[in-house]
């Protein structure tokens, strides 16, 4: 009887596990699971919907390297002090900046954008590729703190890897006497933007 009663609260438990799985994947609920949203503290506040929203300034004047290396930099201090010699100086943050560019301390930034260790995105090719900051980080120009916007897991990933170009179907189609024809034709022709093999991330 006891082993009767045990064995259904354990299928039970498995049926409800299995029901709250399959709704969460049904309503894209499992990307809590990577880091989406994820916003740690930082050591100072620093604005980029100021900087990069207010004051218009390129990702790339901060993230030297994103256009030629596989990592995206951190800012460093020289490169804060280029304005902030005489931007702000009355600020405490800012003074605290200049405190840690004069006494050579670096500023321990919390990482927001975390990928496993066997995961090898590589900037560069995405910037040269034309791709914007935003698709994968959001309105980062919007954010007072920067968050991860997007849940940066394989499936977002390889879904934008399968997208054909930018205004691939648009360009396919011109000239067509045929429209309705030449769209079915391009849709089924279409190219993808990335490779999607393994090797591609994980190398």
């Amino acid at each position: 009887m006891i082993k009767k009663v045990l064995g259904g609260l354990l299928g039970l438990g498995v049926l409800i596990g299995f029901s709250l799985f399959v709704y969460l994947y049904a309503n894209n609920k499992l990307s809590v699971w990577y880091n989406k949203g994820y916003q740690p503290v930082q050591p100072l506040p620093f604005s980029h919907k100021q900087h990069a929203g207010d004051y218009k300034i390129d990702c790339k004047y901060c993230h030297t390297s994103v256009a030629v290396s596989r990592h995206s930099s951190v800012p460093s201090l020289n490169i804060c002090m280029n304005c902030h010699q005489v931007v702000a100086t009355g600020s405490k943050f800012i003074q605290t900046l200049q405190d840690h560019y004069f006494n050579d301390k670096p500023v321990l930034w919390e990482k927001v954008h975390l990928l496993p260790d066997f995961v090898k995105f590589n900037h560069a090719a995405h910037v040269r590729a034309g791709k914007q900051c935003q698709t994968c980080h959001g309105p980062v120009e919007k954010m007072e703190e920067v968050y991860q916007y997007s849940d940066l897991s394989m499936g977002w990933c390889v879904n934008c890897h399968r997208r054909p170009p930018d205004s691939y179907l648009d360009e396919c189609v011109v000239g067509e006497k045929n429209q309705i024809a030449a769209t079915n034709r391009c849709q089924s022709d279409q190219p993808q933007q990335a490779p999607i093999n393994c090797a591609t991330c994980h190398y």
